[in-house]
């Protein structure tokens, strides 16, 4: 059987499955209760996909557990990808003590949550457009006792400039398009701060995030050092989504 993604209790397939072996996935996995296909891929302002239920419970909202963290979602409705897991932990432990953090981009809370529940930052700035999103990502603050983070709901470039702040640690989990974004970043980022930057890259362009920010920099006037290049999963045949760690001076 082809893989398929877990998010709480519902498996999502990118590819056909039918009625019977959705049912035998069921029975085998007591954990899941819903099986879900993709029927079209993310789009829309939102990058959203269509799922439609093949078996078990007629639903698309789960409750998902990862890195000491809890979240409530709709999956059709939220952007988000179990795969980054590992990749926000990778962030959560970069955070220094009393770090200002600012998410955007945020959705159901995923980075600035984990973050929250395994370092120790003065504050976490979090700005999320999608409103069904925004919506769940104030219940999961609350669903996981956090005090520290300030969400905002709407349009990362008006927001930033309405608060006219600066930050030690900028993050950019845009799925798509990032680069737009990028002097938003620079112009939110303390000097020395750093600015994880997101990006899908054919394995053989991965200078392409580094050229996508060096024209940021120039334009900003300003210096940079990239600090890492990670890949963070797989998107396709020869596609990875990468970050890009930079300090800017």
């Amino acid at each position: 059987m082809v893989s398929f993604d877990i998010v709480g209790d519902i498996a999502i397939f990118q590819t056909d499955i039918s009625k019977k072996e959705a049912e035998a996935l069921l029975k085998e996995h007591k954990n899941l209760k819903v099986i879900l296909k993709k029927t079209k891929k993310y789009s829309g302002v939102y990058r959203l996909p269509k799922l439609k239920v093949i078996a078990g419970e007629k639903r698309k909202e789960t409750t998902y557990k990862e890195n000491n963290a809890i979240m409530k979602l709709d999956v059709e409705k939220c952007y988000f990808s179990p795969r980054l897991a590992n990749e926000r932990l990778r962030i959560a432990k970069l955070v220094k003590k009393n770090e200002s953090v600012l998410v955007m981009f945020s959705g159901v809370g995923p980075y600035p949550i984990v973050i929250a529940k395994n370092s120790k930052p003065k504050e976490i700035y979090s700005i999320e457009l999608n409103p069904t999103a925004y919506n769940y990502q104030k219940e999961n603050i609350i669903l996981n006792k956090i005090k520290n983070i300030n969400l905002f709901k709407g349009d990362v470039k008006k927001i930033i400039h309405k608060l006219n702040k600066k930050f030690d640690r900028v993050l950019m989990p845009l799925p798509k398009g990032g680069e737009d974004f990028l002097d938003v970043a620079l112009k939110a980022a303390k000097k020395g701060a750093v600015v994880h930057f997101y990006d899908f890259l054919n394995e053989k362009e991965f200078n392409l995030a580094k050229e996508k920010i060096d024209k940021a920099c120039k334009k900003a006037r300003k210096s940079y050092k990239i600090l890492n290049l990670v890949k963070c999963g797989q998107f396709g045949p020869g596609i990875y989504r990468v970050c890009a760690d930079s300090r800017i001076a």
